[in-house]
C-alpha cells in the first residue's frame, strides 16, 4: 500500500475535478471546498472534535473549526437530543 487515497497525484485530480465542474457548469467551486463540507457533515453526525480531525487530518483546533460550518438548525437538533 502506498499510502494514496486515490492511486494518483494530487494534480491529476485538480484537473479531472475542474474538467468535472466545467461540463457540470459549475463555476466558484474549488476541490478544497469538499474538505469543508465534509467536515460540517461529520460535526452533523455528531462526532466529536477529536474524531473528526483524526479523519480530516486538521492539526488544531482553531484550523478545524474554520472548517466546520453548521448550521443553526443543526445545533438546536444537536442540544435537544443531549441528555
Amino acid at each position: 500500500m502506498n499510502g494514496k487515497v486515490f492511486g494518483t497525484t494530487s494534480e491529476v485530480i485538480h484537473q479531472s475535478f475542474g474538467r468535472a465542474c466545467k461540463r457540470a457548469d459549475i463555476t466558484g467551486l474549488c476541490f478544497h471546498d469538499l474538505r469543508h463540507e465534509a467536515t460540517s457533515c461529520l460535526f452533523e453526525k455528531g462526532l466529536n472534535p477529536m474524531q473528526v480531525s483524526s479523519i480530516t487530518g486538521h492539526k488544531s483546533l482553531q484550523v478545524l473549526k474554520s472548517h466546520a460550518h453548521l448550521r443553526a438548525g443543526d445545533w438546536v437538533v444537536l442540544l435537544n437530543d443531549a441528555p
